[in-house]
């Protein structure tokens, strides 16, 4: 069983930064991939970005491509998301979710854990 814990969320002008941290307890951390998807008011839960366990590879989404990074520290259970030139169609909120394999990594239904989330805002 992992547990996981999303912090780092906040209000921040269109292009801004924020780095959202996941940290993660219980279970071998580096044997999941980490994803990172977000769900904005009224819409489905969408794909952003994701790291394979030992962090050789990612995946994003075309619209965070060069805006976004992940990446992860297993020493201390940690996944970042760095994210910067924020758009107000950025706001939403924003989860990690861990899986024991790395492909596929777009679909949300294959994810087995997922944190609580936690909301960015992107103001005009």
């Amino acid at each position: 069983q992992v547990q996981l814990a999303e912090s780092g969320g906040g209000l921040v002008q269109a292009g801004g930064s924020l780095r959202l941290s996941c940290v993660a307890s219980g279970g071998t951390f580096g044997d999941y991939a980490i994803g990172w998807f977000r769900q904005a008011t009224g819409k489905e839960r969408e794909f952003v970005v994701a790291i394979s366990g030992g962090g050789g590879a990612t995946s994003h989404a075309d619209s965070v491509k060069a805006r976004f990074t992940i990446s992860r520290d297993n020493a201390k259970n940690m996944v970042y998301l760095q994210m910067n030139n924020l758009k107000p169609e950025d706001t939403a909120v924003y989860y990690c979710a861990a899986k024991p394999r790395w492909a596929p990594v777009r679909l949300a239904s294959l994810y087995d854990y997922w944190g609580q989330g936690t909301q960015v805002t992107v103001s005009s």
